[in-house]
C-alpha cells in the first residue's frame, strides 16, 4: 500500500456511554485529521474527552456514531481480530500507566507486539533491540520493569510503541510521572519519530509540552476547538479567551 498523507481521520465521531437520562456524551461530533509528519497535541480539562478520543483513534473503543480511519482503512466492520491486527501493525500506543508486563524483560515487552503478529522470535527481538537503542536504553534489554527507574520504563514503553512500521503513535500523558528532564527526553523521541514520517497524537495537560506539537486541539465537554498556534493559542484556550 502506498503511504497516505492522512494517517488518522475521525469523521463526525460521537461516543456516548449509557442510555436515557443517565447517558454521558463523552464526544460530540469530533472531526480531526492527522497527517504524516504531524504531531497534534490534545488538551482540555478533566472529563473533556481526551482519553476517549485517544482510545477511539487507537481502536481500543468504538464510536457510537461516526467513523475512524487509519491510512484510509475504516475501523467500522472490522472484527475484533482484524482490529487487533491493524493495531499491532500500524498503531503504537503509549499508555498513561505504561502497561509494561512485569514478568517480561524490556526486550521481551518491546518484541511482544511483533511476536503476536506472527514474527519469529529472532526477528522480533532484533527489531526490539533496534527500538531500545533508538530510545537510548539498549543496555536495559535484560531488565524487568521493577529493576528500572520510571524514566527508563517510560523509554521502554516508547520503544514498544515505535517498534516495527508503526504509522500512528498515540501517547496519553507520557510524561506524567517523570521529572522535567526525563519528560523532555520522551517528547524529543516522539517528535523525532513524527519528523521521520509517522503521525502523532499527544494528550497532555501542560502547555509547554503542547509546544512540541505542530497543532493543538482543545476539548471542552466533548467538543473540539482547533488552534493552529500551539503556544499562544494554547494559553488563550486555557484561559477561555480563545473561545
Amino acid at each position: 500500500m502506498s503511504a497516505r498523507s492522512e494517517v488518522l481521520e475521525l469523521r463526525d465521531v460521537h461516543r456516548t456511554h449509557g442510555v436515557g437520562e443517565a447517558a454521558v456524551h463523552a464526544l460530540r461530533g469530533i472531526s480531526l485529521t492527522v497527517r504524516a509528519g504531524e504531531l497534534v497535541a490534545v488538551m482540555g480539562p478533566s472529563g473533556s474527552g481526551k482519553s476517549t478520543l485517544l482510545a477511539l483513534a487507537g481502536g481500543l473503543d468504538r464510536p457510537t456514531d461516526g467513523e475512524v480511519l487509519v491510512e484510509g482503512e475504516s475501523f467500522a466492520g472490522l472484527t475484533a481480530r482484524e482490529l487487533a491486527r491493524l493495531r499491532r501493525r500500524r498503531i503504537g500506543y503509549v499508555f498513561q500507566d505504561l502497561n509494561l508486563l512485569g514478568s517480561l524483560t524490556a526486550l521481551e515487552n518491546v518484541a511482544l507486539p511483533l511476536e503476536l503478529d506472527g514474527a519469529g522470535v529472532r526477528t522480533a527481538r532484533r527489531a526490539a533491540r533496534t527500538a531500545l537503542a533508538e530510545v537510548g536504553v539498549a543496555a536495559l534489554g535484560d531488565r524487568f520493569p521493577d529493576q528500572m527507574s520510571g524514566g527508563q520504563q517510560q523509554r521502554v514503553a516508547i520503544a514498544r510503541a515505535l517498534v516495527g512500521e508503526r504509522r500512528l503513535v498515540l501517547a496519553d500523558e507520557p510524561t506524567g510521572a517523570l521529572d522535567s528532564q526525563a519528560g523532555e527526553a520522551v517528547l524529543h523521541l516522539l517528535r523525532r519519530r513524527v519528523d521521520a514520517g509517522a503521525a502523532g497524537v499527544l494528550v497532555t495537560h501542560e502547555a509547554r509540552h503542547a509546544g512540541w506539537a505542530d497543532r493543538v486541539v482543545f476539548l471542552r465537554d466533548g467538543v473540539l476547538v482547533d488552534s493552529t498556534a500551539p503556544l499562544a493559542g494554547v494559553e488563550q484556550l486555557l484561559t477561555g479567551s480563545g473561545r
